[in-house]
């Protein structure tokens, strides 16, 4: 099974998409587009049955493909609202809440080393979270 990178990027128009990276040994590329990022997705997965169904015809395989997702700022802070609030957010990156806001509506992007620190922090925030027992 070949895994491949899928970037998912919140558009100047507010929709989602959720675009496969460009592989030399794959005879195609997929989009899925939508207005949230589950919609992108999804659509991304209907494009992939799409071309399995297609190039079956053709008497041709595809190869069973893993989707790593990667994410821009505004598409993960919507991915993940039912888990984060921006307050949340803020306590684990020290990016405020207005500046959060602003990437999510669109309004300003994150600078790369701002985009660097969140990521570093989430990860860090996340491998504190994969340690906790219960007892």
């Amino acid at each position: 099974m070949k895994t491949v990178d899928v970037i998912i990027e919140r558009g100047s128009d507010g929709t989602f998409d959720a675009n496969m990276e460009t592989y030399s040994d794959l005879e195609f590329g997929l989009l899925g587009q939508g207005k949230t990022v589950e919609e992108a997705k999804a659509d991304l997965m209907n494009s992939y049955n799409e071309i399995k169904e297609i190039f079956a015809e053709q008497g041709k395989e595809v190869e069973d493909l893993r989707f790593e997702f990667k994410y821009d700022i505004p598409s993960f802070l919507q991915y993940y609202a039912f888990a984060f609030t921006l307050a949340g957010v803020e306590r684990i990156t020290g990016v405020s809440q207005g500046q959060l806001s602003h990437y999510i509506n669109g309004v300003r992007k994150p600078s790369e080393k701002t985009a660097r620190k969140i990521q570093e922090r989430i990860h860090e925030f996340a491998k504190s979270l994969s340690q906790v027992r219960f007892v």
